[in-house]
């Protein structure tokens, strides 16, 4: 008989089976067992026909949920009910907040145990954490479970209630979410605005000047006692200067005449101030600054940074990391202290210990900020980590050791200069002592570059001096409409607005993409027509729920029930089925919304009514008695359709394409066309005989209005050959693909091997002798993606069978052995270093008889099995003289 804990993962579970005595079994839970229904299959048959069951909360029986256990979860409930069987004690270990302690009320539930239950919480796991959190189990947290239960509710009625009403005034398969309207409407907000922003222009003048051969530059910022205009001074939405503002505002003309007369005259020192100020070290790190950091850092979306983030969790490198926490135990100021020491000396430490407290009522002060695991911090060399999770690693490494180093000090320099009536200021910084920045910089990947790049170092100057201008520049400004959202400025304003919870924003973003309300141009969140049409509609029928004033409140009564100062059945009533309630509002407003203006897309500055349809967004203009309609691009959004654009695919619709020419070669005319996915060009029309005629997408960055006859057939004929490679003999092409140009090494059964094409190539025009210099490069991943070419944790040696390696790798599902083509798990009570080639024989092994069993299973098995299976196995039998190789490779699906 033994102790049963249970905890969400599986690569939870083989890090927490190491630091438990022996007679404890682990077993992972794969998430929550049991939810709301989420499709009418799930509902039981007993409640169907209940017009609740939808929804799956029973609001006329005081909100009470409906819980199924989904299909895919059953043999993981019927694997946990045999374990609890064999086991004297049950300890339920699951994560400690909110999501955490439902899922471990959910299986007391499920599993009804008759044996003693604990629940055992740790924010990190390491042998210390473990066994002091066996020693200090507790109760089940019903006001935690009654929060994330509320939580779920509320977020069920609001998409469940709201969602069937976009399907019937808009587009069917739309979605609305308590805190995802409210996201989205941020981004139409803000693209609100850039379409309203009127560009002003304005000039001024820089110098660039010596002092005792030092060079450095100044900026005009007064004539004759006036201010010169900045951006600032420009109202965005009318391009005029805002009224009440005193400045002058220098034309090209009047910014040349100027240069003209200060040439050659006396400049002359009038000021100097120097500063001095001291710069501390950001707090450690929360899930939200995490995300934001990593997405400027390392280009990481919110959803990566959490499941890279996650994986070092479970591996127990780091503490939990949903947290918005900036506390750090005494344990954890130690082991950062000690490392400031060891790395950088006792000068660049804190003289006192830095201690963090975090503002907001509703952070969980129970859990610490992320850091790395431990009561000693390893350095992310002694990790053996690599790629993103050795990058990610590296990021909370230094920013946790940051939080206990010494100030930067610094000193802000400002120097004022006089040429005739013209002023001019020059600004410098110099570093007197880097502390932290040493360590960490924010927003920097360098430390050291980027105190470097920080730094403005003046030439010694005094009042009084007359320092020689070298040149004089009129320089050109044009005033910025505001930048749209990236997921970190997202994140960072849905934090500060008190919107949703920071281990929330990752699926809230990704759900706003999928849905197609935002598309990701380069890191920026560009909000689609649908967007636009929904945050319309709900603006004007319901405008509390994306207000963020009242999401927020939402919100706050949600933690006052976490904390027992509210109660969660009242707030439900009254959100629900109150005078202003919800449902009250659907039923009162259904039949007041007009499908057809609730389909419309206003937008400024067109002729046009921009309409969402059943295949998408399109335009529709009146032509006479008639009106034209004609589909908007897939990729083109709201930001970029201006009346140009809006000529050009009305005239395709009612003229046809635009003809370049003809080809040469066959005869048959060339046209430019606008397709679902933006401008293309063409050979031939459709027809009977041709009903697909060859056609190529333009390269990112070119115009419709550039294309010319000679690109459009140098488009076509692409791919097109270069060479061949010096050393293989093989083809080397150049093409157009899905992630733009590319040059390929094209080896036949050896493979292909691609490089994309820098900014400064031309797919058209780029030689054997570049293309050779590009597939000499490294090759890098794409967004995120590891590399085919791994570096292994550990070498273990070379099978006696092949002579071919064993190695240990790190993959998505923690580390395993791999030698050839068979990949197999380290197994229980083994780690990367304890692992020894003899038992990672035994292991491949197996794994090599499971695949033939499965193989000759599979081989019996009818032709009807289920297309839902979760495995596809694909077999492919080469015979030789010799012998017969089967190979089979199963496709593993994760479990998050």
């Amino acid at each position: 008989m033994s102790t049963l804990v249970i905890v969400e993962s599986p690569t939870k579970a083989r890090t927490i089976r190491n630091f438990l005595p022996s007679d404890y079994r682990v077993e992972a839970s794969m998430g929550h067992v049991r939810d709301l229904p989420s499709s009418a299959d799930e509902i039981p048959e007993a409640v169907k026909g209940e017009k609740w069951a939808q929804l799956g909360v029973n609001v006329e029986a005081d909100f009470e949920p409906l819980y199924v256990i989904p299909k895919e979860k059953k043999k993981v409930v019927k694997q946990l009910q045999d374990a609890l069987k064999e086991a004297t004690e049950l300890v339920l270990a699951t994560d400690e907040d909110r999501e955490g302690e439902s899922i471990s009320w959910h299986l007391k539930q499920i599993l009804k145990p008759k044996v003693p239950i604990k629940r055992m919480v740790f924010h990190e796991i390491t042998q210390d954490a473990i066994r002091k959190a066996l020693k200090n189990c507790r109760d089940i947290d019903e006001q935690l479970v009654h929060a994330q239960e509320t939580r779920r509710i509320l977020d069920r009625l609001v998409g469940y209630t709201l969602s069937p009403l976009l399907w019937k005034k808009i587009a069917w398969g739309l979605s609305a979410g308590r805190v995802q309207s409210v996201s989205v409407r941020l981004l139409v907000h803000r693209e609100r605005q850039r379409r309203a922003f009127h560009q002003a222009t304005y000039w001024d003048l820089k110098a660039f000047l010596e002092q005792q051969k030092s060079p450095f530059d100044a900026k005009l910022v007064s004539l004759a006692g006036t201010k010169v205009a900045t951006g600032s001074d420009f109202d965005e939405t009318t391009g005029q200067i805002i009224v009440g503002r005193n400045v002058v505002v220098l034309n090209e003309a009047e910014a040349l005449a100027l240069r003209e007369r200060l040439l050659d005259k006396t400049w002359t020192v009038t000021n100097l101030e120097e500063r001095p100020v001291t710069r501390k070290p950001a707090p450690p790190f929360t899930t939200s600054t995490l995300q934001q950091e990593s997405n400027r850092k390392l280009h990481l979306s919110a959803r990566d940074t959490m499941r890279i983030a996650q994986s070092l969790y479970e591996q127990g490198y780091i503490t939990y990391m949903r947290t918005d926490s900036v506390h750090l135990s005494e344990q954890a100021i130690a082991a950062a202290r000690n490392c400031v020491e060891q790395k950088y000396g006792s000068q660049y430490l804190s003289p006192q210990p830095r201690k963090y407290t975090t503002k907001s009522k509703g952070a969980q002060e129970a859990h610490e900020a992320i850091r790395p695991a431990g009561s000693t911090f390893r350095t992310p060399q002694e990790t053996g980590l690599s790629g993103l999770e050795f990058k990610l690693y590296d990021l909370i490494w230094k920013r946790t050791v940051a939080t206990q180093m010494a100030d930067s000090r610094q000193t802000l320099i400002t120097i004022d200069l006089q040429v005739e009536d013209a002023g001019f200021r020059s600004t410098g910084k110099r570093i007197d002592f880097a502390g932290y920045l040493r360590a960490y910089v924010e927003g920097s990947d360098d430390p050291d570059a980027a105190i470097e790049d920080q730094e403005v170092i003046l030439p010694p100057l005094k009042v009084g001096d007359h320092p020689n201008c070298k040149e004089l520049e009129a320089v050109k400004h044009e005033t910025q409409p505001p930048a749209r959202y990236t997921e970190a400025s997202l994140v960072k304003t849905l934090e500060s607005e008190g919107i949703g919870r920071p281990s929330t924003y990752a699926s809230i973003i990704s759900t706003i993409i999928d849905r197609g309300y935002a598309q990701m141009n380069g890191n920026a969140l560009v909000p689609t027509f649908t967007a636009f049409a929904v945050t319309s509609l709900l603006e004007k029928h319901f405008p509390d729920l994306v207000d963020t004033s009242f999401t927020s409140q939402m919100e706050q009564t949600l933690d006052d029930i976490a904390t027992g100062e509210a109660q969660w059945l009242p707030y439900l009533r009254q959100f629900y089925q109150g005078d202003k309630g919800l449902e009250t509002q659907v039923k009162e407003r259904e039949n007041q919304i007009d499908p057809s203006e609730a389909r419309t897309v206003e937008l400024e500055n067109l002729a046009v009514k921009v309409r969402i349809g059943k295949f998408g967004p399109y335009i529709e203009a009146e032509n006479g008695d008639d009106v034209v309609t004609a589909s908007i691009p897939k990729d083109l959004t709201p930001a970029d359709l201006d009346p140009d654009q809006v000529e050009t695919i009305l005239r395709q619709k009612t003229e046809g394409p635009e003809k370049l020419g003809i080809d040469p070669e066959t005869g048959e005319p060339i046209f430019i066309l606008i397709g679902t996915y933006g401008p293309y060009v063409q050979i031939g029309e459709v027809s009977e005989e041709n009903k697909k005629p060859k056609r190529a997408s333009l390269p990112k960055g070119v115009n419709q209005e550039d294309v010319t006859l000679e690109m459009a057939l140098g488009l076509l004929a692409l791919p097109r050959k270069l060479g061949v490679h010096p050393e293989t003999g093989a083809k080397i092409q150049a093409g157009l693909g899905r992630f733009g140009p590319y040059v390929v090494h094209d080896q036949g059964k050896e493979g292909k091997d691609f490089r994309s094409l820098k900014a400064t190539d031309n797919v058209l025009t780029i030689d054997l002798q570049r293309a050779l210099e590009l597939l000499a490069e490294p090759k890098k991943t794409r967004g995120g993606a590891r590399s085919k070419t791994k570096t292994p944790l550990r070498e273990l040696g070379n099978h006696p069978n092949d002579d071919e390696p064993v190695n240990i790798y790190e993959g998505p599902y923690g580390s395993y052995i791999k030698h050839g083509k068979t990949n197999a798990a380290i197994p229980e009570g083994e780690t990367v270093e304890s692992l020894t080639l003899e038992k990672a024989l035994e292991v491949l092994a197996a794994k090599k008889s499971t695949k033939s069993t499965s193989k000759s299973k599979k081989s019996t098995t009818s032709s009807s099995t289920s297309k839902k299976t979760t495995a596809a196995t694909k077999t492919s039998e080469k015979t030789t003289t010799a012998k017969k190789t089967t190979k089979t490779t199963a496709s593993k699906k994760k479990t998050s």
